[in-house]
């Protein structure tokens, strides 16, 4: 898939953590505001970013979105759950149980209206159809 892909990464590196906790998350088919309500209410889930609002360069909307979250710095839920103005494709790449994690806390604050998973060897992927609830 060629794309644009969007710098607002969601990391904070505030101590060591095992890279097994990363998952990556990347969104197409949305615009900016989508893609900040759903990178913020992680963020709230998950603690971590020092810069969770996406950007983009020289004006142009990238067609991914991504950002990656630590599934081991829970830090609460996201209250209340965001809008969407329309339905998120979602990629999630990781350690299996780090993927699980996020895909739970994604599935408490969006419709999942689709998951398929691909799993590997060391790592899984979870592709997710995000709606508001």
């Amino acid at each position: 898939m060629a794309s644009d892909q969007g710098t607002g990464t969601a990391n904070r590196r505030t101590g060591e953590h095992p890279a097994e906790c990363d998952v990556t998350v990347q969104l197409s088919d949305c615009g900016r505001d989508d893609a900040v309500a759903v990178f913020g209410a992680l963020d709230r889930v998950f603690a971590g970013c020092e810069d969770v609002a996406p950007h983009s360069a020289a004006g142009r909307e990238p067609t991914v979105w991504m950002a990656t979250f630590d599934s081991s710095a829970h830090s609460g839920e996201a209250d209340p759950a965001p809008r969407l103005s329309k339905e998120v494709e979602a990629l999630l790449t990781g350690d299996h149980q780090a993927v699980e994690k996020v895909e739970k806390a994604l599935g408490r604050l969006f419709e999942l209206r689709s998951a398929q998973h691909v799993p590997g060897e060391h790592e899984t992927e979870s592709r997710l159809l995000l709606a508001s609830r």
